[in-house]
């Protein structure tokens, strides 16, 4: 079944969930598309079974709190941010609920983590203006940048080059194995003083950055030249919180959720809005992606919502 305007149109929520007493404040679907994960305020992290529709498991993070989980390679292991104590990252083992390793270095909040698609490699951004780069087999960061002001990074879907926004004006692209030699490329952006960046990604054919904010827009890039394709609005983001946007498996459209529960899709190409879909979220939805692998997608308050097309196109 392929991705159209229609079928896109016709997705509904299947299922609710209601795990969670505060904001679930990430999720991260299993590269095989087959569970999610999710992190929440109320320092739980549950796992959903996407192929049953229920939830599996829950864990908690009660001192350090928890953000920013993210899948590693390795199957039932999970890193993820505190947010409560210091600012270690934390790598856990879901099979048997036990740390594996600690990543200290940051001093200030991370904001941002990235897992590379290819390997051991992960990327973490924080407020003390650093990147750091780390491999989950060794607690010592790999690699060290420092940054004129807040970072989001993200890597590229072949893992060889990362992308860091950097004081919500630029957009630097690193070669992982020279990044030390600064960046090959630096997009300057329009600045704007009303918002801040608040995310990164890119698509899966590798050729479009989506850059998320706290405002009520996001910009679509073109990771090669760094022009802005796209600027999406029209979907309300009053309390300036931090909505996820995010691409479909196909690189085809993007999608954003709105502090009024409902979720706004567009078609990369044409730029042209395709789809508001109402999730009847009783907060804004700050988390929303597609499953890799599924015709379904979730999204998420402090209630995770899974949809499913009611078409057969």
């Amino acid at each position: 079944m392929k991705l159209t305007d229609i079928v896109l149109r016709s997705f509904r929520v299947a299922k609710v969930f209601r795990e969670n007493s505060d904001k679930i404040n990430c999720f991260d679907f299993s590269p095989n598309g087959e569970t999610v994960i999710s992190s929440s305020d109320d320092d739980s992290i549950v796992l959903y079974d996407c192929q049953e529709g229920k939830p599996k498991r829950t864990l908690y993070s009660k001192k350090y709190g928890v953000d920013l989980i993210r899948y590693t390679h390795a199957a039932n292991t999970v890193v993820y941010s505190s947010n409560k104590i210091d600012d270690t990252i934390r790598y856990l083992s879901l099979h048997d609920n036990k740390y594996i390793r600690y990543f200290p270095g940051h001093n200030k909040r991370v904001v941002a983590l990235s897992m590379s698609p290819i390997d051991d490699t992960f990327i973490s951004g924080s407020l003390d203006k650093t990147i750091r780069l780390w491999d989950l087999r060794s607690p010592n960061c790999q690699g060290l940048m420092h940054l004129q002001g807040k970072p989001v990074c993200s890597f590229d879907p072949e893992g060889l080059i990362f992308a860091a926004g950097v004081n919500s004006e630029m957009v630097k692209l690193y070669d992982l194995r020279s990044f030390d030699k600064g960046p090959f490329a630096t997009f300057k952006m329009q600045y704007d003083r009303n918002c801040e960046w608040t995310g990164l990604k890119f698509s899966n054919d590798g050729k479009l950055i989506l850059i998320s904010t706290n405002g009520s827009f996001i910009r679509l890039i073109d990771a090669f030249k760094g022009a802005v394709m796209h600027t999406f609005g029209g979907y309300n983001n009053s309390k300036a919180v931090t909505l996820e946007a995010s691409f479909t498996p196909d690189s085809q459209f993007i999608m954003i959720g709105s502090d009024d529960g409902k979720i706004h899709v567009w078609n990369g190409e044409s730029g042209i809005k395709v789809a508001v879909l109402d999730g009847k979220h009783t907060g804004p939805i700050t988390c929303l992606q597609f499953n890799p692998k599924f015709m379904t997608f979730a999204s998420a308050c402090s209630n995770m919502a899974f949809w499913l097309p009611t078409i057969d196109d």
